[in-house]
């Protein structure tokens, strides 16, 4: 079993930053691939960044690239989502999830543990 737990999201406004921090216990982390997704109100869960287990490969969503940036450090169990240039339709529920393999993945259904979200509000 893998635990994560999701922490600062909060309000910003557009144009800003964020960093948020998922830190996972339980099974070895390092094997894990990571991903993050996020689910506005109404919308389904969509995929954010994926990060494979020793972080030489990521991916991102096209709304995603080249203003957010994911990262892990395997010492601290902990993976990380910098995000720049923050819009309004970033506004969701950020969702940190692990899988068992160690291939970075952008579908939802590959992954076997999730957290329970932070929340990301974006003011115009």
């Amino acid at each position: 079993q893998v635990q994560l737990v999701e922490s600062g999201g909060g309000l910003v406004q557009a144009g800003g930053s964020l960093r948020l921090s998922c830190a996972a216990s339980g099974r070895t982390f390092s094997s894990n691939a990571m991903g993050w997704f996020r689910q506005a109100p109404g919308k389904e869960r969509e995929f954010v960044a994926t990060i494979s287990w020793s972080g030489g490969d990521t991916y991102y969503a096209d709304s995603a690239k080249g203003r957010f940036a994911i990262s892990r450090d395997n010492a601290q169990n902990t993976v990380y989502l910098h995000m720049y240039s923050l819009k309004p339709e970033d506004t969701a529920v950020y969702y940190c999830a692990a899988r068992n393999g160690g291939t970075a993945s952008a579908r939802p259904g590959a992954y076997d543990y999730w957290g329970q979200g932070t929340q990301v509000t974006v003011a115009s």
